[in-house]
């Protein structure tokens, strides 16, 4: 028996040994200069950053109040305003016609002669005037076609049942505009993609349905009545411009007033109800904000969280309006993992209360609060107080920890205001108009200036570990569920790893009364580092599974090294 067992430990130590040198000398080592990095790595955590941002005036005049704006994959911006108040600060291009119209309190025929769109090229920061000819775009919606047109719909007075087309891939292109063919008035209704491509139009002021925005030419076929649009209306409404998300589940969460629900947009069902959100309403004119907070392919479960902050009482719109008593905007912030099979609204405290802001989701997963006002609520002359201080909110953070107060403006940005990310990873800011036409002398000047704010990430001491992706040597077209390679450099990229790293792919949205209509971003699963040369990297990353998860389209794709990403490089899937 002792025999047995020393013969059986003998051969047992000879197996690990084997076992260890087979380990530590692969039959196929990699050579020097290109080898995987990253499996069983230490994970390194954040780059930690003390800056609080940056401002910058980038243009002293867009030509119009930046109502609506919504960034292309030609680096350049559609902003457009409402053709009611017939004013802007810039004229159509030469030899563009005026534009004839009844002006309804002196009943005289005039001409419109003023541009109120714009193209902004975030490259030079220069405009090219558009001409509106049909109806009035005012307090409308809009999104961005699998193929990159910008598609927007609904408005007001002429303009409610309208579509605009602008292509994005040819030089002086002009609007291609449709009048009276949606089914329903539109007006502050909002525009959600869908995963096959087409999109969805939710509300609109005393439009109790949702439809489908039809092939460009054709007429929508029907509305669908949508009891809980009417259910959520109050005496200020509160149900304008409502919350619509796409689930990673194929199914719409929508938001409205204090509500929310998960509707099929296939069978038209509602799929389940959500808790009530206390504390007040958060849709137009209230106007909180909201957004899908990113979705983590490497997570099996691939969950949807959406966060929904800020807003007012109920009857705030209605003492602001009528008595000029302006209530303090809500303070709080709100999650909901909509995919929980209970879930329950978490709440916490933002730094100061905000109405009309907007929300954004940065390319490194982090969020910006910007933009509004800390008292009162949306419309003409119903808020004061500008909140001029942007607000970093980090959701994987304990809370308590997840707010840090940035760099304030010097420039109201109020009712009509807006805000994107942009490639570089700055915000564009514009607009703010709180008037019913232009006033360059008030307590709040019609805005048209544009400024750059520069998140603490955007710090120029940090640029050395920024990955800077090589487009060149770049997949830019995906297929879902595949396979592709980025290439990169770091300047110091010593010890980088895999696990250093995160790349993000962001759909830019059409923003709007403090909501962005179909932002969404992605966090994709690494699969490989590979090292090329010292700094010179290339990474293997799995696209996203489905167009449930990402719908068909036009994203920026962002390397993120320890929290600072570098600038974004449009890829499509499809």
């Amino acid at each position: 028996m002792a025999h047995s067992l020393k013969v059986l430990f003998i051969f047992t130590v000879l197996f690990l040994v084997v076992a260890e040198a087979q380990y530590k000398f692969p039959p196929f080592p990699f050579t020097q200069d290109e080898q995987p990095v990253g499996e069983g790595s230490e994970i390194k955590g954040l780059i930690k950053i003390d800056s609080i941002g940056h401002w910058e005036i980038i243009s002293r005049n867009a030509g119009v109040s930046a109502m609506h704006i919504n960034l292309l994959p030609t680096n350049k911006i559609i902003v457009y305003d409402a053709k009611i108040y017939r004013t802007s600060r810039i004229r159509l291009p030469d030899g563009a016609p005026c534009v004839p119209y009844r002006d309804m309190e002196s009943q005289e025929d005039k001409l419109d002669c003023f541009a109120h769109a714009v193209e902004y090229d975030i490259e030079t920061n220069q405009v090219r005037p558009l001409q509106v000819t049909a109806g009035d775009p005012w307090c409308s919606c809009g999104g961005v076609t699998p193929d990159g047109t910008f598609v927007s719909a609904g408005g007001f007075d002429t303009g409610t049942r309208s579509v605009r087309y602008m292509d994005h891939n040819c030089q002086g292109c002009e609007w291609r505009e449709y009048d009276n063919v949606l089914a329903e008035d539109r007006w502050y209704a909002t525009q959600q993609i869908l995963p096959n491509g087409d999109f969805i139009l939710v509300g609109g002021r005393r439009a109790f349905s949702y439809e489908f925005i039809p092939t460009e030419g054709q007429r929508s076929q029907k509305p669908y009545f949508f009891p809980f649009l009417y259910e959520t209306s109050d005496v200020d409404e509160n149900n304008l411009y409502p919350f619509v998300h796409l689930s990673t589940d194929g199914n719409l969460f929508i938001f409205s007033n204090n509500r929310s629900l998960l509707l099929n947009p296939t069978n038209h069902k509602v799929v389940r109800n959500f808790p009530v959100l206390p504390g007040g309403s958060r849709n137009y004119p209230a106007s909180g904000m909201s957004a899908l907070l990113p979705i983590d392919l490497n997570d099996p479960a691939t969950k949807a969280e959406v966060i929904v902050c800020g807003g007012n009482l109920p009857d705030a719109f209605h003492l602001a309006d009528t008595r000029k008593v302006f209530l303090p905007a809500l303070k709080d912030c709100n999650r909901l993992t909509i995919t929980d099979p209970f879930p329950k609204w978490d709440t916490e405290l933002m730094p100061s209360g905000r109405t009309m802001g907007d929300l954004l989701v940065l390319p490194n997963g982090e969020l910006l609060l910007i933009n509004g006002a800390t008292v009162g609520t949306s419309a003409w002359w119903d808020a004061d107080l500008p909140n001029y201080t942007p607000v970093l909110y980090k959701p994987e953070e304990p809370k308590g920890l997840r707010f840090k107060v940035l760099k304030p403006s010097q420039i109201a940005r109020m009712y009509h205001s807006t805000s994107t990310v942009l490639p570089s990873g700055s915000i564009w800011v514009s607009g703010s108009n709180t008037h019913n036409t232009y006033r360059d002398v008030d307590k709040f000047p019609t805005e048209t200036r544009v400024e750059a704010f520069s998140p603490p990430y955007l710090d120029a001491n940090f640029d050395k570990y920024r990955p800077q992706i090589n487009e060149d040597a770049s997949k830019k077209e995906l297929g879902y569920g595949a396979f592709f390679e980025t290439r990169f450099t770091v300047e110091d990229g010593a010890g980088l790893t895999k696990n250093d790293l995160k790349v993000s792919m962001y759909s830019a949205p059409f923003t709007t009364h403090g909501f962005s209509m179909g932002q969404r971003l992605l966090f994709l699963k690494i699969d490989e580092l590979i090292v090329e040369t010292e700094g010179s990297y290339r990474v293997r990353v799995e696209a996203p599974p489905s167009n449930v998860i990402a719908p068909p389209g036009y994203y920026l794709l962002f390397v993120v090294h320890r929290g600072l990403p570098g600038k974004g490089m449009w890829v499509q899937i499809h």
